[in-house]
């Protein structure tokens, strides 16, 4: 195995990689203008460069405030905490649809619309929340059965029949 074996060095190769290693003045003057030559090339594409990532974080920070839902008041009560959490990324804060949900070619039920809601049973707003909209043929809406209890339900209900409006 010869590439284990030590590699012996004369005592100029050994001066040569001092010198290297401990540079004197007229070396360190060599690395300066070395230095500032280096820096000269790369501070322009280095300024693209920071120009770029601001620029990519701008545009993320500002899509994520134009995409985040309504966020509820701590004193709010549950049933309106339970609306903004899970129903107005579609529905929207006020009732009338979100156009977030538009993105995905969803068309929600507008909760504000008298005419839409109004004649509805208050067991078939339950239904189609604790079940979805799968069963009557409206695959948009999902079921929140699993995740809510009845009582929850029913509060979402009484939420959503103080969202229409007469008219």
């Amino acid at each position: 195995m010869a590439f284990l074996e030590p590699i012996e060095q004369d005592s100029s190769t050994s001066k040569e990689l001092a010198s290297l290693c401990f540079p004197g003045p007229s070396c360190q003057v060599a690395c300066a203008r070395a230095l500032r030559a280096i820096l000269g090339a790369v501070r322009r594409p280095f300024l693209v460069l920071v120009i770029a990532i601001a620029a990519v974080g701008a545009f993320a920070g500002g899509l994520a405030w134009l995409l985040d839902t309504p966020k509820p008041t701590p004193s709010a009560p549950r049933r309106e905490r339970l609306y903004l959490t899970l129903c107005s990324t579609c529905h929207g804060a006020d009732g009338r649809g979100s156009w977030r949900a538009a993105l995905f070619l969803i068309r929600p039920g507008k909760l504000s619309d008298n005419e839409a809601i109004g004649h509805r049973s208050d067991e078939y707003l339950f239904d189609i929340i604790k079940h979805g909209g799968a069963p009557i043929g409206k695959p948009g809406m999902p079921g929140f059965g699993a995740t809510l209890s009845d009582a929850d339900i029913t509060e979402l209900v009484r939420y959503v029949r103080g969202l229409t409006r007469p008219g």
